[in-house]
């Protein structure tokens, strides 16, 4: 038996030999063969190649189209063949895969373009100060107040990929006349003039505990970079300069406060523990809404016009219903989230020129891939729990006015109108509401998210009426 077998290994060896060699023991796998992209060219664009990435660079000007590209030129190895050939017209929207061949060697290659783009996409002055920036006029405006000295700022620059700025970004420059800055990456070149204009009367403030804005909170931090961008002659400042008095508010119409806490802050207790420096500036605060300045309050500042007589004198008509996550473990969001317009209010001020979705009485606020605090400051509704029994019943005890509520009924934004020459606040207490998300999932596209910047525009425009 064991010789039968042996037999039969020996026959199977020798087969396998006479498979793999020929007569002088030569494989007849060709190996020698080189699969390198040699030049290639798009339209009249050469390609930059990087052998070890096996990449091939197209670089375009600014506004070139890309979705039909000739292959004008293409020179391989030689012996060797491609899966695109000179004279083919690609669409360049998306990267290529060049697959070369030569005899049994085979290489891909990624074939792609990029523009020359030449643009300041942030500019922001002694890491405080945000500029305004106009791409089609190519300007960049910064509001500073009255106090700096605008002759030796340092501005933190941020440009298109692989380009280049001079005067460099960190480089100190006098602003007391326009300084220009010029951009160049490759074949695109851009000249933005920056002008820095120092505020002795803001009109609209964004308050925060920390003395600067970059000290802030990632969710405050971003609601803040945007009203400095978009809201002209707005500054940032902290609640001890508003104590302090160094700040001339005789031309401020708005005062945005923005109150994040990792956990949420549940209800009147928890807020006057933690919102100390808030409570400690209550009476500057009281005096600039009791002669006519307006509020925006949103997330946990919706806390604070209990605390400075806009409901009386009962303190304990802050938000009843109150939560919410820490930053970083925050939820994701599975699709748009939103809160309804309360009945007769789909016309206020608040909910102009929004994004709308499938439901016209819903604000969609975020989009799917989005990840969320869900910080709420809300005011149950309903005779089981919380003191109001129905929405009438709490206009009458806060003296507000409800503009939208959640699923439930729950008043999530209100506004405490202007009378009797006092200002008007707008809070908005849904968690809904959010600025910052620390990472996007699976493809995120922002459409929905549009609208906390549209509503809170809004809200600014209606208050500094």
């Amino acid at each position: 038996m064991k010789t039968k077998i042996f037999n039969l290994i020996g026959a199977l060896c020798i087969i396998c030999g006479l498979t793999a060699c020929s007569d002088d023991n030569v494989s007849d796998l060709q190996l020698d063969g080189d699969c390198m992209v040699e030049a290639i060219t798009l339209d009249s664009y050469d390609g930059i190649i990087d052998l070890p990435s096996r990449s091939i660079l197209v670089r375009l000007p600014e506004v070139y189209p890309t979705s039909a590209m000739q292959v004008t030129a293409l020179t391989l190895s030689n012996g060797a063949s491609c899966n695109i050939h000179q004279g083919e017209t690609l669409n360049m929207d998306a990267a290529k895969v060049l697959s070369v061949v030569n005899g049994d060697v085979f290489l891909n290659w990624t074939l792609s373009v990029l523009h020359d783009e030449a643009r300041i996409t942030q500019f922001v002055i002694n890491d405080i100060y945000q500029g305004t920036i106009d791409q089609e006029a190519k300007t960049i405006t910064v509001y500073v107040p009255g106090s700096v000295d605008i002759t030796s700022l340092v501005p933190t620059i941020t440009i298109s990929p692989n380009a280049t700025v001079t005067p460099g970004s960190g480089v100190a420059q006098d602003f007391s006349q326009p300084v220009t800055y010029k951009v160049t990456n490759n074949s695109a070149e851009s000249t933005y003039t920056v002008t820095v204009i120092a505020i002795s009367k803001p009109a609209a403030l964004f308050l925060g505990s920390a003395p600067m804005m970059n000290d802030l909170d990632p969710e405050a931090k971003t609601a803040c970079q945007w009203m400095l961008g978009n809201v002209a002659n707005s500054l940032y400042a902290s609640f001890a300069d508003l104590r302090a008095g160094t700040l001339d508010l005789s031309e401020c119409k708005v005062i945005w406060w923005h109150y994040h806490v990792d956990g949420g802050v549940d209800g009147h207790d928890v807020f006057m523990a933690k919102a100390t420096d808030a409570l400690e500036s209550r009476n500057q605060l009281r005096s600039f809404y009791e002669n006519g300045g307006s509020m925006f309050l949103t997330r946990y500042a919706t806390n604070l016009p209990s605390f400075i007589g806009v409901t009386g004198d009962d303190e304990w008509t802050t938000p009843n219903n109150c939560w919410g996550q820490n930053e970083d473990a925050a939820e994701l969001c599975g699709g748009p989230w939103s809160f309804r317009i309360f009945e007769g209010q789909n016309d206020h001020p608040l909910y102009q020129d929004l994004i709308a979705g499938d439901d016209a009485n819903e604000v969609y606020c975020t989009d799917a891939g989005y990840h969320i605090t869900n910080s709420t400051a809300q005011y149950h509704i309903g005779t089981d729990w919380g003191g109001y029994d129905d929405h009438a019943a709490w206009e009458a005890r806060t003296g507000g006015k409800v503009l939208g509520v959640g699923g439930d009924g729950a008043v999530v934004v209100w506004e405490y109108p202007a009378n009797n020459g006092k200002g008007g606040i707008i809070c908005i207490g849904s968690g809904c509401y959010d600025w910052y998300s620390y990472t996007y999932e699976g493809g995120y596209t922002e459409k929905f998210h549009k609208n906390i910047e549209i509503m809170t525009q809004n809200a600014i425009n209606h208050l500094m009426k």
